[in-house]
């Protein structure tokens, strides 16, 4: 279940998947705080009409997910925003050299390229995760270009450490396909060669989300299991939950 007391989509003239991950339901009944994590396609494009709405949030922390040269090409959230800025890099294999058949599933394709993100860019998961958890950090806006396969997973795996289930997960990744009209036609506006050709990179089906978190408790017993794993500690995820859920 869902709470609408506050807003989940935030309009701003440039950022077009911006959105809220409060309200959903997760352990014990307990709700996950509003206007502590926030999850957005890439903040470079905030300008100065964007700057006082931006401010009403108190964004402290702003967790870029991009590669070293996608910041130097579209640069950064301005510094006069005043965020601690992290660019925590999740490294994964460039999805332009992976095939995409005309008979893939295609949400088995996307749900691969999300455990790849889970084997290489466990180091961003786990610094991403760390950020979340730390209540001097929030609010936190987590974002890679789209805000929708780096920033879902990460998303993803905050929320089901929060103990969110599966399919408001994975219905909370699927907002995304909406959003990305506008980011798509601006875009091919902006930069066509990252549209052309790449179609299939721009939807987000349910089905890849529940595919990818059941893989990974095929793979690590359980989310968590895969946190701990990588390196999150019983008293960050504790933390994680002490501030990011609501009490009962």
């Amino acid at each position: 279940m869902v709470d609408e007391s506050y807003s989940r989509n935030l309009p701003f003239s440039k950022a077009y998947n911006f959105r809220d991950v409060g309200g959903y339901t997760g352990l014990d009944g307990r709700t996950v705080r509003w206007r502590r994590l926030f999850r957005a396609d890439s903040l470079h494009r905030l300008g100065e009409q964007d700057a006082e709405a931006f401010a009403a949030l108190g964004v402290r922390t702003v967790i870029d997910l991009r590669r070293p040269h996608e910041v130097e090409k579209f640069g950064r959230v301005a510094e006069e925003h005043g965020t601690d800025y992290r660019n925590l890099v999740l490294r994964h294999v460039d999805w332009e050299e992976v095939d995409h058949p005309e008979d893939a599933v295609h949400e088995r394709w996307l749900a691969d390229r999300y455990l790849n993100f889970a084997e290489d860019g466990h180091e961003a998961l786990l610094e991403s995760l760390r950020v979340i958890a730390d209540p001097s950090a929030a609010p936190v806006v987590v974002h890679c270009m789209a805000g929708k396969d780096r920033t879902g997973t990460v998303c993803a795996l905050a929320l089901s450490l929060l103990g969110v289930g599966d399919e408001e997960i994975a219905a909370d990744y699927a907002l995304t396909t909406e959003a990305m009209r506008p980011l798509t036609e601006y875009l091919l506006r902006t930069s066509p060669e990252s549209i052309l050709g790449n179609e299939h990179m721009f939807d987000s089906p349910p089905e890849a989300m529940l595919l990818f978190l059941a893989d990974l408790r095929a793979l690590h017993g359980s989310v968590e299991g895969y946190a701990k794993q990588i390196g999150l500690t019983d008293d960050e995820i504790a933390s994680m939950r002490a501030h990011l859920l609501n009490p009962i």
